[in-house]
């Protein structure tokens, strides 16, 4: 009796690790690993920011959890990052960021731009996904958008030619391109996802999505054994809407990547309960 019981707990187990494992969400980041206090920059920001981060403070407390907060009050009024939060961050390699309003219009810099570029942080990743008790219009939505987060129509690169005419300018390398594609296939292969696609608009931008384009193809044939597939942005939006499961892992350029992130986070139940960050290298984040 008590090793038909002992074999029956054993299945049980077995069956529940499976499951487990099944669902588990594999975060491709960097981790201490053996509890040692980890001190993380904190930054409330503004609009529903403290509200999210306070929310995060509460639960690492009472997880008892080996995390020690560093805050700083940061406004998206403010000229720039202040240079003491800037060291947090670099000796950190963690923060945790509510967003950081933008004033419309008048030539003021955006913080959260300035952030990325001054730290790099070219992958912003999204991980948008059914939450259990949250009912939502479609089931089975599990959706990764990795986002270029330096260069394109974001960059920030405009100027008045003539009073009445504006330039704004898109940029897009090689470098850059590749790089967020390499990104994005480590992560589809570190995470056992299945499928990568890459969102553009190259049968209008010809160059630039063009080039984006290119960049992707070349990195997928490094993964043999990571589908790759493409999609025109206006198509996708469409998709995303109408039949999201079938997307897995997003790569994008920076512009798109904000639209396809958002549509896909209002999808599973809205932009405030969806994880992402922005990574550089994998060594450093700044999560909000």
């Amino acid at each position: 009796m008590a090793t038909r019981r002992s074999t029956n707990l054993l299945k049980h187990l077995i069956s529940t690790r499976h499951h487990l494992t099944h669902h588990r969400t594999v975060t491709y980041m960097p981790r201490p690993g053996d509890g040692t206090p980890r001190t993380v920059t904190l930054i409330p920001g503004d609009g529903i920011g403290p509200l999210v981060t306070g929310a995060v403070e509460q639960v690492m407390e009472a997880m008892h959890a080996p995390v020690l907060f560093e805050k700083f009050e940061v406004h998206g009024n403010m000229k720039a990052i202040p240079s003491e939060v800037m060291e947090s961050i670099k000796k950190n390699k963690v923060c945790l960021k509510g967003g950081l309003a933008t004033p419309m219009g008048g030539g003021v810099s955006s913080l959260n731009l300035q952030l990325r570029k001054e730290l790099d942080l070219y992958a912003s990743l999204v991980n948008c996904f059914n939450l259990e008790g949250l009912t939502t219009r479609h089931d089975n939505v599990d959706i990764v958008v990795i986002r270029e987060n330096t260069e394109g129509e974001y960059a920030g690169l405009e100027h008045e030619v003539v009073p009445g005419v504006v330039e704004s300018l898109k940029v897009i390398t090689k470098f850059c391109s590749e790089r967020i594609a390499k990104y994005a296939f480590e992560y589809a292969y570190l995470n056992n996802r299945k499928k990568v696609t890459a969102v553009h608009k190259a049968n209008i931008m010809k160059l630039a999505d063009g080039l984006f384009l290119e960049s992707c193809r070349e990195v997928a044939t490094k993964y043999p054994g990571i589908k790759y597939n493409e999609i025109i942005v206006d198509n996708c939006c469409m998709q995303l809407v109408s039949k999201p499961e079938q997307f897995d892992v997003m790569v994008t350029p920076n512009l798109y990547g904000n639209l396809v992130a958002n549509t896909a986070a209002g999808i599973a139940g809205g932009t405030g309960v969806m994880p992402g960050g922005c990574s550089l290298e994998a060594t450093a984040a700044v999560v909000g």
